[in-house]
């Protein structure tokens, strides 16, 4: 990864094709402001050589050869400004996601968990998409339309200086005041808007996520009602936003009339006074004619401008968050298995809080210990598994493994150590294979068929057609129970010294649960466990157990801890 991983950088990668396209646009335009200006001049040259008669010289020739090739230029230099173009915004789409996933992985769960996943979805896909075609959009119109301001006011100025002068005003006016005008003001506007796409698309995402939840308590009206309020006020939003667009273009429609009527009258008296030719007074005003058309688009891109800009900070709001963790300096190898995890007098309240949810906590887990921690909702049985995959790091107090400090690892070393089976863990679209091989990509279909046998499952990976039969999307395929299982088939496939378990029985019935919880227990070999739960376990499951209440560790049929 290069150094510098900014939003910048994104573009600067791709600044060759940047530049391309904007030459390429700018090249368009000039094609088209120079056949109309050229056409206009021929045009009048031709009518008066008609009006004066046969011995009037007209040079038929060079103009119309001109005209030939400023559309063949118009005609191919378009074709390649769209293909460079959007060839340029589809791979800047692509390094933007790239991008996002880079910056943004690294805060999860820790981080991310504060940020509902539609809103991260809406900032993936609506934002995202604001800021890729700022090139299209925005910028490349912009340059573009700068650049052809300075030809054609030096092609003026050649001309007749003083309407050089009117031009630079007109397009000052148009290309910069009025727009200004029309956005000003428009960041709150643009901001609200955001805001508001993204909480549409945040109550669409978690009704259909939990269509099943509101059916059964009877709330889609009153859900449905939600998001119609938020569709509302963004159509809302958007009116406004149109509203923007049309004064802005209402103003400059004026600004234009006006303008070319000044041109008009500066053309006329210089023809008139003799500075200029017919035929190039003309030029004059069709130039300015060509110019306020391709200045038309000017509020659209400013507009664009102005909300890819938002959006680029909604992106880097983000992304900038500090991490939980950070890996030091120069990290230490991680101890060999096997090793004792303990924790030492650990101390933990969340950011914000003054409460202290693990206060002076101290276990060892031996090689092959199995240990199971319970406790009331919220009492801090999830943080504690937070602390050792080092998610967080202890206000107070070290997590150890082998004697080293978790703190002075890699962390990216220390998850190599670490099978997680979290709480509602998914089962994604794909193959039996696919999701088995996130837990261990080079796995063979031996060691796949044998961890589906450590957890029962074999005999319904068969029936189902194999290991390459689809499971379908959140195990649609699958009853509770199965999903459990090929999820913690998947954690066992780590065959890492170290198994943490979150609620390993959440929504499976008892039997289910048990037999599913002395399965693993069989499976897990010389592996240490630690298990998040409040439910019964069965005997022999685990060697020890402890309750969480008020920071503090009890021992099953033993002291608190302090």
């Amino acid at each position: 990864m290069s150094g510098d991983d900014s939003l910048r950088a994104v573009f600067a990668r791709h600044r060759v094709r940047l530049l391309l396209a904007v030459v390429l646009l700018l090249l368009t335009m000039l094609a088209g402001v120079g056949l109309l200006g050229l056409s206009g001049g021929f045009l009048t040259a031709a009518a008066l050589a008609g009006a004066l008669g046969a011995g009037t010289t007209f040079n038929f020739f060079s103009p119309s050869a001109g005209i030939r090739a400023l559309t063949f230029v118009r005609i191919v230099s378009r074709y390649f400004e769209k293909l460079v173009g959007h060839d340029a915004t589809l791979r800047i789409a692509r390094d933007l996601r790239v991008w996002f996933f880079r910056r943004a992985l690294p805060l999860a769960p820790a981080r991310l968990g504060g940020t509902r996943t539609g809103e991260l979805l809406a900032r993936l896909m609506s934002d995202i998409g604001e800021v890729d075609g700022l090139l299209v959009r925005a910028v490349g119109p912009l340059l573009a339309l700068a650049g052809i301001a300075l030809a054609s006011i030096a092609v003026a100025a050649a001309i007749h200086w003083p309407a050089a002068v009117a031009l630079l005003l007109l397009l000052l006016l148009i290309g910069i005041g009025v727009p200004l005008l029309a956005v000003h003001s428009g960041d709150a506007g643009e901001a609200e808007r955001a805001r508001h796409r993204t909480r549409l698309r945040t109550l669409a995402y978690e009704g259909l996520e939990g269509a099943a939840d509101l059916a059964a308590l009877d709330a889609r009206d009153a859900w449905r009602a939600r998001v119609d309020g938020a569709a509302r006020q963004l159509a809302g939003d958007d009116h406004r936003r149109r509203g923007r667009l049309i004064a802005g273009n209402v103003l400059h429609s004026a600004c234009a009339g006006l303008g070319l009527l000044a041109m008009l009258w500066l053309a006329l008296s210089a023809f008139q006074d003799g500075r200029v030719t017919a035929p190039l007074a003309a030029a004059l005003v069709f130039l300015t004619v060509a110019l306020l058309e391709v200045a038309a688009g000017c509020g659209l891109a400013w507009q664009a401008l102005q909300s890819a800009r938002i959006s680029a900070g909604r992106l880097q709001a983000i992304v900038e968050q500090p991490p939980s963790v950070s890996d030091p300096a120069h990290p230490r190898p991680v101890p060999a298995s096997p090793a004792t995890l303990s924790f030492e007098q650990v101390v933990f309240a969340w950011p914000g809080e003054s409460r202290r949810v693990l206060d002076g906590i101290d276990l060892q887990i031996r090689p092959g210990e199995r240990i199971a921690i319970g406790g009331d909702s919220g009492c801090g049985k999830t943080t504690l598994s937070a602390l050792l995959l080092r998610l967080w790091d202890p206000q107070a107090g070290a997590v150890r493994w082998g004697g080293v400090d978790l703190r002075e690892v890699a962390q990216d070393d220390w998850h190599r150590h670490v099978a997680w089976l979290p709480q509602g863990a998914p089962v994604f679209a794909g193959s039996i294979a696919d999701n088995l091989r996130l837990g261990q990509p080079q796995a063979d279909e031996a060691r796949l068929w044998a961890v589906l046998e450590q957890v029962r499952l074999g005999d319904w990976a068969r029936r189902q057609g194999g290991l390459s039969a689809w499971v379908g999307e959140n195990g649609a395929t699958m009853s509770a129970g199965q999903a459990r299982r090929l999820a913690m088939a998947r954690a066992l496939l780590r065959d890492a010294p170290l198994m943490v378990l979150d609620e390993p029985t959440e929504g499976l019935d008892v039997d289910t649960a048990e037999a599913l919880l002395v399965d693993m227990a069989a499976a897990l070999g010389p592996r240490s466990l630690l298990m998040i739960t409040h439910g019964h376990l069965p005997d022999g499951v685990v060697h020890r157990q402890y309750r969480l209440q008020r920071g503090r560790l009890l021992e099953v049929g033993g002291e608190a801890q302090g």
